[in-house]
């Protein structure tokens, strides 16, 4: 397999992220982390987890209906035996989100009976919303609190503030600026997160990302990419990421003068089809892989 570029981004507005998270952790009972549910492992951001520290949490696997059932299942069983509660959702659909609030109760059942004994009935319950860009944070509140004045757009980055939103009788959720770590140590991090749009593509080889991100489809999910490819009469097992991409952008047409393949507009399908969903439900990390 070819190698995975070294992907790094990190925005000045990151470090007041954090900042801001922190200040705001104490004037929440809970925190809600959202993540992809297609790279369950990458789309966590260890500084997150530092910063939650002790404070109850649940995890929101979005964006199940684009990833592998079978695996989103294996990663909610992982979480919940860390101690982690998590429910896959999907913020387009609104599909899983009526398990949000009592997820939240069941959480927080302690401290809510903690509450009532002390004379505070219908306590106002405020959660914190935190993860990466573009995994969803803007499209869930918009939905829990059915109205559109959280800012959402399919680009990371796009959230700059805090923002406060009610969802109901009781519930308040705190919305955060999407935070991504400073450096990816581990190479294969971002260059998943690139996969999926977390890091803009105006910072990466597409090309390199695309022939990556074939290879991975090619060992994983073969069926699904020779379908979607029109690969069935061709051996693509020992095939490099470059000429995967290659062979896509001749079987999809792309051509150029003099009959050279247009791999730059080939590697921009394959990314969007990926992001779309095209391929089928897909998840790229395994629980323990």
């Amino acid at each position: 397999m070819s190698e995975a570029q070294s992907i790094q981004w990190f925005p000045g507005h990151m470090t007041k992220t954090k900042r801001q998270i922190e200040a705001s952790l104490k004037l929440v009972d809970v925190v809600a982390e959202i993540i992809d549910a297609r790279i369950p492992a990458s789309s966590r951001n260890p500084v997150l987890s530092q910063l939650i520290q002790n404070k109850p949490r649940v995890i929101l696997m979005n964006k199940c209906d684009m990833a592998d059932p079978t695996q989103t299942s294996r990663w909610i069983d992982y979480y919940k035996s860390k101690g982690i509660p998590a429910i896959p959702i999907d913020c387009r659909t609104g599909r899983g989100l009526n398990g949000f609030i009592p997820l939240i109760k069941s959480v927080l059942s302690d401290r809510i009976a903690g509450w009532e004994a002390k004379g505070m009935v219908c306590r106002q319950i405020r959660i914190m919303v935190v993860g990466i860009p573009n995994v969803g944070k803007s499209s869930l509140i918009n939905r829990l609190a059915k109205n559109s004045k959280a800012n959402v757009e399919d680009r990371p980055g796009v959230t700059r503030s805090n923002q406060w939103f009610s969802i109901g009788k009781g519930f308040d959720l705190l919305d955060t600026p999407g935070v991504l770590w400073p450096k990816f140590e581990d190479k294969i991090v971002g260059e998943r997160l690139a996969f999926t749009g977390a890091v803009k593509d105006d910072v990466i080889d597409t090309q390199q990302l695309a022939g990556r991100l074939l290879e991975m489809l090619r060992d994983s999910y073969p069926n699904a990419m020779k379908a979607r490819y029109k690969f069935e009469d061709t051996d693509i097992s020992q095939l490099k990421g470059y000429e995967l991409l290659e062979l896509t952008g001749k079987k999809r047409g792309m051509l150029i003068s003099g009959g050279e393949i247009d791999t730059e507009r080939a590697s921009i399908m394959v990314l969007d089809e990926f992001r779309g969903a095209k391929l089928g439900r897909i998840t790229l990390e395994q629980v323990g892989k």
